[in-house]
């Protein structure tokens, strides 16, 4: 288990964990009021699904909210956010894939615009 402010991951595969895989594979807890503000995976695809909770959702500029049993797919480099933005915890799981590449796993982007300001 691996606490964050405000989330806690509870990881199954990734590199150093699991010999020779080239998976990601996390489940995470966001509490309320918390997110993974928008970001980028410049080498990885993704997939979202949602245990339980409700997942304030963003791909680019596009906002939708996903319950449980609700999925998502994210192409190589799509930004994205996940905020919680209810009173209850939000439980989902997240696969990425290629786990060995080049370059950062996350890039950060939502200090810069228009992502700063597209929850405002």
């Amino acid at each position: 288990m691996e606490r964050l402010p405000g989330k806690i991951h509870h990881w199954y595969c990734k590199p150093g964990m699991v010999a020779d895989t080239n998976l990601m594979f996390v489940r995470a807890h966001l509490l309320p009021g918390e997110a993974h503000q928008f970001h980028r995976h410049p080498n990885m695809e993704e997939i979202l699904y949602v245990l339980s909770g409700t997942a304030e959702q963003w791909v680019e500029r596009e906002r939708r909210v996903m319950g449980p049993g609700d999925s998502l797919y994210l192409p190589v480099g799509i930004i994205h956010g996940t905020y919680n933005s209810s009173d209850e915890v939000l439980d989902f799981l997240a696969i990425l894939s290629p786990a060995k590449s080049e370059g950062p796993v996350t890039v950060e982007v939502s200090d810069q615009e228009p992502w700063k300001s597209l929850r405002s």
